[in-house]
């Protein structure tokens, strides 16, 4: 049978059959582990996997599988078997510089990255890192600076430079409280319909911005799986949440860095879509934007078309590939 991975401690896992929110515990066979072993995590959530129970009693052998042992013994809990080919994802180099990497959630229809001009001050590169990263495997982002209502009155003219340089790009951007509300009701129609990956660095809010979609969503944390869960850091989790005005959303711990995978120097200007627009006007192809003569992106950044941020992020990623990656 076929399920959704929508909680992933560690050795433990949820499974629910989607659109049905029916959680149920699953572990990971262990040939799953070696087949799956280019990244850290062989299993993430959002993935759609197959299973079995360790006790197929009950089953009626219907079609589809969705919900077939909501009264089987919960105590046994199912064996993941297999991973189906994922839609997208959203993946990272580990931060200890290895080669290893690890998968933040797979089937995606929208990553929301949640930033703050200020606690903790932004880090343009950072999120930068985020959007190429989106781009690459196919993930529609959408960019939310939280904690507005702490710089409307402060930092006015450095809310418009940052909404400038990203809606300039061609990104969405939306300006938002999870105290005051003001873009929430914008942010939970966007998150209405499919699934969407909350992300962002440690302290921006990401939790507050959930209980801002929905309240009904505090007390539930934890519960559905506490018997399975004992031992665990809850901030290591990932998890799904089903939103009560539709939707699916998958919280994640703070991140506090970011590595690009399976990227080359080469491409990494085609995941930038203001450069994009103008590359293939450049003298010569391929080019890297830099220091050849006759080069449309660093014509657009003397006309401003393209913001000198962005562009020192691009630079960025190419010097510092051997760090990143």
């Amino acid at each position: 049978m076929e399920a959704t991975v929508v909680k992933n401690a560690g050795s433990h896992f949820l499974l629910s059959h989607l659109p049905l929110w029916d959680p149920f515990p699953a572990v990971l066979r262990g040939k799953v582990r070696l087949e799956r072993s280019v990244a850290t995590n062989p299993v993430a959530v959002g993935d759609r996997v197959t299973y079995e129970m360790p006790d197929q009693v009950g089953h009626d052998g219907g079609a589809g599988g969705a919900g077939r042992h909501s009264r089987l013994d919960r105590e046994s809990p199912a064996v993941i078997t297999g991973v189906l080919p994922r839609s997208n994802y959203v993946i990272r180099r580990s931060t200890n510089l290895s080669r290893q990497s690890h998968v933040i959630a797979a089937n995606l229809d929208r990553a929301v990255l949640v930033v703050t001009l200020y606690f903790p001050e932004i880090k343009l590169p950072f999120l930068d890192r985020l959007l190429v990263t989106c781009e690459v495997y196919g993930v529609r982002p959408v960019i939310v600076l939280n904690k507005i209502d702490l710089y409307r009155e402060e930092a006015p003219e450095q809310i418009q430079a940052f909404c400038d340089i990203y809606r300039g790009a061609g990104y969405t951007v939306l300006e938002c409280s999870a105290l005051t509300g003001e873009g929430i009701d914008a942010l939970r129609s966007i998150c209405s319909e499919g699934t969407s990956l909350l992300s962002g660095e440690s302290g921006v809010g990401k939790s507050s911005v959930i209980r801002a979609l929905d309240p009904t969503l505090e007390p539930k944390i934890g519960n559905i799986s506490i018997a399975h869960l004992q031992g665990k850091h809850t901030t290591s989790l990932y998890e799904m949440y089903p939103l009560s005005g539709g939707g699916f959303i998958i919280d994640t711990p703070g991140l506090r860095g970011f590595g690009l995978v399976d990227l080359e120097k080469e491409e990494i200007s085609k995941y930038f879509p203001e450069m994009l627009r103008v590359a293939d006007s450049c003298r010569f192809i391929p080019c890297t934007h830099t220091h050849e003569p006759g080069c449309a992106v660093k014509k657009a950044l003397d006309e401003g078309l393209i913001s000198p941020e962005r562009y020192n992020s691009y630079l960025g990623m190419l010097e510092e590939d051997k760090k990143f990656r």
